[in-house]
């Protein structure tokens, strides 16, 4: 890259070579925004001083971030369904990874549903490894899948062997038959055979017994919300702890929507129960009370409920009962999405938020009072430390040089046609958030920049669990 220094005024821009050495007035290090230069090196972080600027450090890096832009580790995104072979209309690699690149997002975890084959055995994900490694723009790894049919003989112990982070389940219908929930004993099941690798078993936890489709079968939003209540969570999360208290297990609740979940989580965790959570942006930037009636572009489940809801799942995370904020990016065509006429009970339920994940929290946390550093702490540092992504969402000498440029003061108009996603459906269209990424860097590499969007020449390899990473060969 050039050394001629940047302008204040200016973004980083596409140039010739991936930059070595980034100085940054602001740079998120040690869990302070400073002063800092970050040499990088072969993919990772090989040096960092954090330091005022000198006037030879603004004039010999090939990367200026002038304030008021920070220099972030690019986040990680544990909870992204890509959809990828067998609904590549919903998504897909290439689409998924360039939208996390816009994101600031330097490493995202695949769900093992919503693609076809779902990805509960070997071959399964041998397969979609394939159809990945030639089109991801960011650092890919994969969950593998719990279903009935891969419960014993060994098949989970396989897929762990192989490199997934862990192993998915649902309490309650998924939306594709490819991928049945879990019966109570077959979740027991599931926990000790997880329990035995230490792997972890993240679980979609609502009780179908208090579950009421029926009920959806509106375009009123507060009758698809009273279809899936809060008990149903609840019910369900008492489940799958009690699960995890008889075998030891690690479990982790996925998208949790109710804050009646938080004492629960928190008893149990005091009791010494292996237990996490999780919760989106949708949850926590988005209120029942603002969702028109028909908006189906809102569905997701569980629902996004009230803000008094809202306010309390905040406290939870800023209280440390829930862990991390991952985006639960689950997209579909417009036709599934948009095409029930409002009837919420008809229309896809998932929230496309991979591109607009940070700019959508630092607008809510900045209205908080609630600083930035936190907000990039519960989107990258968290969820790389609870699965095992080490070296990711940190800057620090040894870590991936995944690193992102981000504005907190720009206005950012969403307009689902502009976004990278393959489907122009997201619940923020039309809305004004702060807070721009104007440059993500992935392995040393620039992968995105706000004027030049996302470099197709750039592709990462795939990741592995407890390893390096894939190349083409070893997807054979």
């Amino acid at each position: 890259m050039s050394s001629t220094p940047r302008q204040p005024d200016q973004t980083p821009s596409r140039q010739s070579r991936p930059p070595r050495t980034v100085a940054a007035e602001l740079a998120l290090v040690d869990g302070v925004l400073q002063p800092a230069i970050v040499t990088l090196d072969r993919g990772r972080i090989v040096a960092v001083a954090a330091r005022p600027l000198s006037a030879a450090d603004r004039r010999d890096a090939d990367l200026l971030v002038a304030a008021p832009r920070v220099l972030l580790p690019a986040l990680v995104d544990t909870h992204v369904h890509v959809n990828e072979p067998g609904r590549t209309e919903w998504e897909g690699f290439d689409t998924a990874t360039a939208a996390a690149a816009a994101g600031g997002v330097g490493t995202i975890l695949d769900m093992p549903l919503n693609s076809i084959p779902v990805t509960t055995t070997v071959r399964a994900l041998q397969v979609k490894r394939a159809v990945a490694v030639s089109q991801t723009h960011v650092n890919v790894g994969f969950w593998g899948g719990a279903v009935p049919d891969n419960l014993g003989a060994g098949q989970l112990a396989r897929l762990w062997e192989a490199g997934v982070y862990g192993f998915k389940c649902f309490t309650s219908p998924s939306g594709v038959d490819e991928f049945p929930a879990l019966d109570d004993d077959q979740l027991l099941r599931a926990a000790a055979e997880t329990a035995e690798l230490d792997a972890p078993l993240i679980v979609h936890a609502e009780d179908p017994d208090l579950l009421a489709p029926q009920r959806a079968e509106s375009t009123v939003y507060a009758d698809f919300l009273a279809s899936r209540p809060d008990a149903a969570e609840t019910s369900a999360v008492t489940r799958v702890i009690d699960a995890a208290r008889r075998t030891g297990a690690r479990v982790h609740i996925l998208h949790v929507s109710s804050a009646r979940l938080l004492p629960l989580i928190a008893q149990a965790r005091g009791e010494g129960v292996r237990i996490t959570a999780e919760t989106c942006p949708h949850y926590l930037t988005l209120a029942a009370e603002e969702i028109p009636d028909g908006a189906t572009q809102y569905k997701c489940c569980p629902p996004i409920r009230d803000e008094r809801n809202r306010e309390a799942l905040w406290q939870g995370l800023l209280d440390g009962t829930i862990d991390c904020v991952v985006s639960d990016h689950s997209p579909a065509t417009a036709r599934l999405k948009l095409g029930a006429d409002g009837d919420w009970a008809r229309a896809w339920g998932g929230i496309a938020s991979l591109q607009t994940g940070l700019a959508a929290m630092w607008t809510s946390a900045r209205g908080m009072g609630i600083p930035l550093e936190r907000v990039a702490a519960w989107m990258g540092e968290a969820p790389a430390r609870l699965f095992g992504l080490a070296g990711r969402g940190v800057i620090a000498v040894g870590a991936a040089a995944d690193l992102a440029v981000f504005d907190p003061e720009a206005e950012l108009p969403v307009d689902a046609a502009e976004m990278q996603y393959r489907n122009p459906v997201t619940a923020w269209d039309g809305r004004t958030l702060t807070g721009q990424v104007d440059a993500t860097i992935v392995g040393g590499r620039l992968v995105w920049t706000a004027e030049g969007g996302v470099d197709r020449g750039v592709i990462r390899p795939l990741l592995r669990r407890g390893a390096g990473v894939h190349t083409v060969e070893s997807c054979a």
